[in-house]
């Protein structure tokens, strides 16, 4: 409640900017804001339905993935769709929000947003400020209404609380839990950035080293993020028949075997083409799942799912600004591509990794085993006497 608050004083604050330092001050205010809602939003997920989450989880990231998909179309609605058509506009969706990513220097054009073809153009004029106005305080009037909801909801949530840390306190800590948070961070830190990174640069790629018009670049770039959202809706019912640890496995699968034929075929058009959807639709049950895969082996609190978006963070600011980097000093050398191959190969290794430290026995296992035993020996000699004079 308190972030989408936050968030909604900023959009409404926004239009009326004037300096460049408020205008800092509050786009830093709705980031904080959306940062807090990505931590508060998983957190309730699990304490709501605990190890029965992995559905929810998945509808609460589907809705993530559709937020993105409408709003490139929000945006071009208030330009009134003439000038729609200006710079293409780097924008991207993973586990939470829509944001510019920049591209590399190697080519003059970013890419599309989720499913908003770009094509290179004159930046918009200025007379569409009354236009941009009402956007911001359409969708700021629209997180306000949802902001006093949870606001009502809290108000009458005390024993849904109670009851939330009770079930918290019965739960068991991994034996490696510290280890297995740590393995989740720097996962959480290659999957995100290969998604981001992907998302950002394959309209460049696609310009660049496979020669395709603004078009065909954007409605790549659009297969790419469509197969994403799309997979997210069908995780939602493959959810509730499919262990999460499984989802992990298949779409750690794919996006290996779609990013080695993105490295080794994209030469080829059609490998280009069928690689970035396979490649988009694996990317799109990882993170939703990994957070309802590792609730089943130890506590995920508030402080743990800040630790996976922290990590989710850096590798959405870390790796596209390396790959930029590194994009514009090797001109003909597809770096984008052996990315999604190099972070694949490092989520590849770390899963196994994590499993192996999330099935170790905790040490309280033992002994509680042993003192229920003991209980149910002490009750059965007590019962046996009476059991005889009956």
């Amino acid at each position: 409640a308190l972030s989408m608050f936050g968030t909604t004083a900023g959009l409404y604050a926004i239009p009326w900017c004037k300096e460049a330092l408020l205008l800092t001050v509050l786009m830093s205010v709705i980031g904080a804001a959306m940062g807090v809602l990505d931590t508060g939003g998983n957190v309730v997920i699990l304490s709501t339905w605990g190890v029965e989450s992995g559905p929810h989880m998945q509808a609460l990231h589907f809705s993530f993935a559709v937020g993105a998909f409408l709003a490139p179309l929000l945006a071009k609605m208030a330009l009134g769709g003439s000038d729609s058509k200006g710079l293409p506009v780097a924008e991207q969706t993973n586990q939470s929000v829509l944001r510019p990513v920049p591209t590399a220097p190697a080519a003059p054009a970013a890419t599309a947003a989720t499913a908003a073809p770009a094509a290179t153009a004159p930046p918009a004029p200025q007379h569409h400020g009354a236009d941009f106005l009402w956007s911001y305080i359409v969708i700021g009037t629209y997180l306000l209404g949802v902001s006093v909801f949870f606001f009502v909801l809290y108000s009458k949530a005390s024993s849904t609380r109670e009851k939330s840390q009770a079930s918290v306190q019965k739960k068991v800590y991994a034996r490696y839990h510290y280890a297995l948070l740590g393995l989740l961070f720097f996962f959480f830190l290659f999957y995100v950035g290969a998604e981001v990174t992907y998302g950002s640069y394959i309209f460049t790629y696609a310009k660049v080293f496979a020669e395709m018009k603004d078009s065909e670049a954007a409605t790549l770039n659009s297969v790419f993020w469509g197969a994403f959202a799309v997979c997210r809706a069908v995780a939602i019912f493959c959810a509730t028949c499919l262990y999460p640890g499984t989802m992990i496995v298949l779409s750690l699968m794919g996006s290996a075997v779609s990013s080695f034929c993105l490295v080794f075929f994209a030469g080829r058009p059609a490998s280009l083409w069928l690689g970035t959807a396979i490649y988009g639709a694996s990317m799109a049950t990882v993170f939703p799942s990994g957070i309802s895969w590792v609730e089943q082996y130890t506590v995920v609190q508030g402080k743990a799912a800040s630790l996976f978006v922290v990590g989710a963070a850096l590798g959405e600011m870390c790796i596209p600004a390396v790959v930029g980097y590194l994009q514009g000093r090797f001109h003909h050398v597809p770096v984008v591509m052996y990315t999604a191959l190099g972070t694949s190969a490092m989520t590849v290794l770390l899963f196994p990794l994590m499993y192996r430290l999330a099935k170790c026995p905790p040490k309280s296992d033992r002994k509680e085993v042993t003192e229920g035993e003991v209980c149910k020996a002490l009750l059965s000699v007590s019962n046996s006497p009476n059991e005889d004079e009956e």
